[in-house]
């Protein structure tokens, strides 16, 4: 596969990482200031599009959502699934 294809992907999970990182940021800023929040749903979404790493690190950094069960055990999976889907298509499409 060219790299006309992989550097747009690569560009696409980088930016739902930083997505991820900064959602879970507002999300926490916006709960010590006691404002409207994220909806637990969207944080999920937005680190099952591939913004796993940014979900897990913005977790450990602003120590946010890290007392519910489903954070802690989810966003490492999906960072776990995410990391073997893009080896598995490195593999395959030959990078």
């Amino acid at each position: 596969m060219n790299t006309k294809i992989w550097i747009p992907l690569i560009l696409a999970v980088i930016i739902m990482n930083l997505v991820s990182f900064c959602l879970m940021g507002y999300d926490k800023r916006c709960a010590r200031h006691q404002k409207w929040r994220v909806p637990e749903k969207r944080l999920f979404l937005v680190t099952a599009c591939f913004g796993g790493l940014g979900g897990v690190l913005g977790m450990k950094v602003f120590h946010h959502k890290t007392k519910h069960w489903y954070f802690r055990v989810f966003f490492p999976v999906l960072l776990i699934l995410q990391i073997a889907a893009v080896a598995a298509g490195m593999v395959y499409f030959g990078f």
